[in-house]
């Protein structure tokens, strides 16, 4: 047996709302749930809201952080608080979490995937958006998991701030951290995976790269390299770099292949040293498509994404709860569109099947199934849980 459901709250934030908004979950579950999810905004009152939520789930254990948007069976909305709960007969849920992982998120990871059981077949991974390392943090997680244990997730945000994210476990509100629940037991998974953003040209070889900032593509500048390809729109960069993401060719594909890009997002531009740094790693001897996309291609690609995560559950299963964690940067680019992400996963997922997640600065989810998690910008991601 698994049940599950959403609730939200469009209202300032207090103790007295936290409760309430627990209680509508509880009444709904016909009990505390066995795991709770909480999305928010970074609004005041953030800290008595956790409070509130947790004492009306009776101190069952919670997970979540701080939004660029919050998503749930209500749709799309911001400046607000959405939680989820599953109640089960036949998982198990464990919460853990790490702080500090600005320091070495590698070793985070490691420490992370240290405190769940070796008996976890799933992960859901919480982290900074500002302070941590996405493909870092993956990386140090996997080195103490046995074999492609599939990660799903986002980085929090601070409504576009860039400057603080909040991560919850339990009562606490950590920062510089990451969280993570672990499912054991009997379910059925599909994820899926698609951006909307095409290659243009043909590929370039990052030639000097450190971190996530890109010094030289073919042993050109990499600025110089943007500036021609953008024209009279490089004087907008880093911003209108988010329009223009580059895509990172996955290694297992061919060098012509475009089926399996990771997409990197631009946060800042070093005009002295001609470099970019992006929203994530970028390792050199890669090799990548400079991209493009617009608001119809980003929705058909969560439409695609649903499709798949549905065919990767398997058509003999149920879908109980579906997670959906965007890119902040799709937000930006479909504006007043927003809304149709939703509406184009609900179209593939009955009415009564509740639906969880946010807006993101970074998405963890596996390109496809068998393949490792990999840490994604500009890119929809969705996990549905069945029977």
């Amino acid at each position: 047996m698994i049940r599950s459901h959403t609730a939200h709250l469009q209202d300032t934030f207090s103790r007295k709302k936290g409760q309430r908004l627990g209680e509508a979950l509880v009444a709904n579950l016909d009990r505390p749930p066995d795991v709770c999810w909480l999305f928010c905004a970074p609004n005041k009152g953030l800290a008595d809201l956790v409070v509130g939520v947790h004492e009306a789930i009776e101190g069952q254990p919670l997970i979540g952080c701080t939004t660029d948007g919050e998503i749930s069976s209500a749709g799309f909305t911001t400046g607000s608080a959405v939680i989820g709960g599953l109640v089960s007969d036949q998982i198990v849920f464990e919460v853990a979490a790490v702080e500090d992982i600005g320091e070495n998120c590698e070793r985070s990871g490691r420490a992370l995937a240290a405190e769940l059981s070796p008996t976890v077949r799933y992960i859901q991974l919480f982290s900074d958006g500002i302070t941590g390392d996405g493909s870092a943090l993956l990386r140090g997680m996997r080195t103490e998991l046995a074999g492609d244990i599939p990660i799903a997730g986002g980085t929090s945000g601070d409504a576009g701030r860039f400057r603080q994210t909040w991560q919850f476990m339990g009562r606490e509100i950590l920062t510089n951290a990451a969280v993570a629940v672990g499912f054991s037991g009997d379910f059925h998974l599909g994820t899926g995976v698609d951006s909307g953003w095409s290659p243009i040209g043909l590929p370039k070889k990052v030639t000097r790269a450190e971190g996530n900032i890109l010094y030289e593509l073919n042993g050109e500048s990499a600025l110089e390299v943007y500036e021609r390809f953008l024209g009279r729109h490089a004087k907008d960069l880093p911003a209108v770099g988010v329009e223009y993401p580059l895509g990172i060719i996955d290694p297992t594909q061919t060098a012509d292949s475009s089926d399996a890009m990771l997409l990197r997002a631009t946060m800042s531009v070093d005009r002295e040293a001609g470099a970019i740094r992006f929203a994530g790693e970028i390792t050199e001897g890669t090799m990548v498509y400079l991209t493009c996309g617009d608001r119809s291609s980003i929705l058909d690609a969560t439409e695609t994404a649903i499709r798949h995560a549905i065919d990767d559950l398997g058509r003999d299963s149920t879908p109980v709860l579906v997670f959906f964690y965007s890119c902040m940067a799709r937000k930006m680019l479909l504006g007043l569109r927003t809304r149709e992400e939703f509406a184009r996963i609900r179209h593939h997922i009955a009415a009564e099947v509740p639906v969880i997640g946010f807006y993101t600065y970074g998405e963890y989810c596996r390109p496809c199934t068998g393949a490792p998690s990999a840490f994604h910008n500009e890119t929809a991601t969705i996990s549905v849980i069945g029977v």
